[in-house]
């Protein structure tokens, strides 16, 4: 054959030489990781450092998300009204000249002493289912706790 091909040959055989050394090598370390369980343990820090950056890429992702509220709660009109008070006195007063009522509701609660209405009604019927409608109380009630008659101006 030729005298290159032969050279060429020994070099594939030096180099299978060296790669069998190496996986010799290899082997024997691989038999003394396992013989110490450190091929489990080895691993670990870089399981443990890739779970780290992920949750750090999802808690900031979370976390930079916008979230859109409502600014304002919704309340039922009728339970913000009536809270548990007991009403003391209604003192109306009828302006016929601008057509409106205002109407003063004192409180013996805490927290709503007073209560301050005005409504564009100047008939004295009219006034009471108003203010009872209002206040949810019955028409005779709001009568009793009128305590005087309307001024007319």
């Amino acid at each position: 054959m030729f005298p290159e091909a032969s050279h060429f040959e020994e070099k594939l055989l030096g180099l299978q030489e060296i790669d069998t050394n190496k996986f010799m090598l290899q082997s024997r370390w691989f038999q003394i990781l396992r013989s110490l369980g450190l091929e489990f343990w080895l691993p670990l820090p870089l399981l443990g450092l890739a779970f780290w950056l992920g949750c750090g890429f999802v808690m900031d992702g979370v976390l930079t998300r916008s979230y859109q509220t409502m600014r304002y709660i919704k309340v039922d009109a009728q339970s913000a009204k009536q809270p548990n008070r007991t009403i003391l006195l209604i003192q109306a007063e009828i302006n016929k000249r601008l057509g409106i009522s205002r109407v003063k509701v004192k409180t013996d609660s805490p927290v709503v002493k007073e209560l301050e209405f005005k409504i564009l009604v100047t008939d004295l019927s009219q006034l009471e289912a108003a203010i009872s409608q209002e206040l949810g109380l019955p028409v005779e009630d709001v009568r009793k706790l009128m305590q005087n008659q309307p001024q007319k101006k």
